[in-house]
């Protein structure tokens, strides 16, 4: 993206002039800027028009915060599919209300935004830190949540009426998006509300967050079905082993599985086109070499190779076609016409992984997550998201979370890496 479009000024609500009641931390209030730019090479190129190399705000607490917490309350949604850490997050944006702040009073809306449009029936959990206790402890979310947008107006009614003054919205693409609509609609009816937005993407395609929870998890749980695949593969004359798992337009959990395994001989991701018969040549070829072969698959790759669906989630997502029941058939057939035995194991752990509790890494990012993301809106921020940059917690404006989607380069070092791990053709 060309620099003149990265605005990263995040909005505030007013001037902070409470004290916080926080003490013995560090305080965030310098100028701390992180630079958005990794290399010297960049930021030579932006000072050498006379421009400011774009910076992203740090998060972090603040000596002055805009609410006061005797009369706050606040509300928590989530929305979406699963994904291991959300009650961890749920779990420490409570605690931190409470305990850095004195928030008292916390609501948790069901089901999504459905939670906040009254037509559902919906009664909103007063949530305590007796009542987040052990939460982090399972997986999916003690909210609920669901897909699909509600009537902004009545959620903005929503927060009026019951008198909330943050909210936090924990979701990917869509919840954000929503998240900016009632932020705009709070501005445009001059209301003193907050909304933060805590980036949920087990696929880690959001922009300008290099990190999202629940992705670290999703690659260890991949551990178990890709041996399974590589001991099927193994166990077995021609013995192939065909894994798919999440990342409908990014292939990072794909990647890095594939990375973190090492035993993958083919990674198919959605930024990299192949065609069937390129691959299907290429596996013909390592079969005939070593006998087995062990192929992971994107959600989203491949869709070019199949009769699109023409429907839509209640995302507003495309549906995909199931490439890995594609691959499976075609495989099957492929090798039947050339009249080669196989033996082909297929294994979907997508659900499986979704529901799974977070590991001890992706908990400790959801409680940082949680605690900047209350910090950021003590401190009168909106519609912003936490992000996650270059090892630093930063703030990151919603209308540039959502601006586009995070791929990996196929030109990349990280799509290099995968190839050199893999032995497969660069093009198929």
């Amino acid at each position: 993206m060309e620099d003149d479009n990265l605005d990263f000024e995040v909005a505030k609500l007013g001037e902070c002039r409470i004290p916080s009641p926080m003490s013995g931390v560090y305080f965030a209030d310098g100028d701390e800027d992180l630079l958005y730019h990794p290399s010297l090479k960049e930021i030579k190129a932006c000072l050498d028009t006379g421009k400011q190399p774009p910076s992203l705000e740090v998060a972090g607490p603040r000596r002055k915060i805009y609410f006061d917490p005797s009369k706050l309350k606040a509300g928590i949604v989530t929305c979406g599919g699963l994904c291991p850490g959300l009650n961890d997050a749920i779990r420490a944006i409570v605690l931190s209300l409470f305990h850095h702040y004195g928030v008292r009073t916390v609501f948790g809306f069901r089901y999504g935004y459905e939670g906040l449009a009254p037509r559902h029936g919906h009664v909103p959990l007063e949530l305590t830190p007796e009542a987040v206790r052990d939460i982090h402890e399972k997986g999916g979310t003690i909210l609920g949540s669901s897909r699909g947008p509600q009537d902004i107006c009545e959620m903005v009614d929503t927060l009026e009426r019951m008198n909330i003054g943050l909210l936090f919205a924990i979701g990917g693409d869509g919840t954000l998006r929503g998240a900016q609509a009632m932020a705009e609609e709070i501005e445009r009816r001059r209301l003193k509300i907050g909304v933060i937005g805590i980036p949920k993407t087990i696929d880690n395609d959001i922009c300008f967050v290099e990190q999202s929870f629940g992705f670290d998890t999703a690659v260890t749980e991949t551990r178990t079905e890709i041996y399974s695949a590589k001991s099927e593969a193994d166990g077995a004359r021609n013995g192939i082993g065909l894994v798919k798992l999440m990342g409908r337009h990014s292939g990072f959990i794909a990647a890095y599985a594939t990375l973190a395994n090492s035993v993958v001989n083919f990674c198919l991701i959605p930024e990299v086109c192949f065609s069937l018969e390129g691959f299907l040549e290429a596996l013909r070829e390592r079969l005939e070499k070593r006998g087995h072969a062990v192929i992971v698959v994107g959600e989203g790759a491949g869709q070019d190779l199949m009769e699109a669906t023409n429907a839509w989630d209640a995302s507003g997502n495309i549906r995909l076609v199931d490439i890995g029941i594609f691959l499976r058939d075609q495989i099957r057939q492929h090798f039947k016409k050339i009249e080669t035995e196989i033996s082909l194991k297929y294994i979907d752990p997508s659900y499986t992984i979704r529901s799974m509790p977070a590991n001890a890494r992706d908990s400790a990012f959801c409680l940082l997550l949680g605690h900047n993301a209350v910090h950021a809106g003590m401190a009168g921020r909106t519609n912003m998201v936490v992000g996650f940059w270059k090892n630093e917690f930063t703030h990151v404006p919603i209308a540039q979370a959502v601006s586009g989607r995070k791929q990996i380069d196929p030109r990349g070092k990280l799509w290099t890496s995968v190839l050199t791990s893999t032995g497969q053709p660069k093009e198929m």
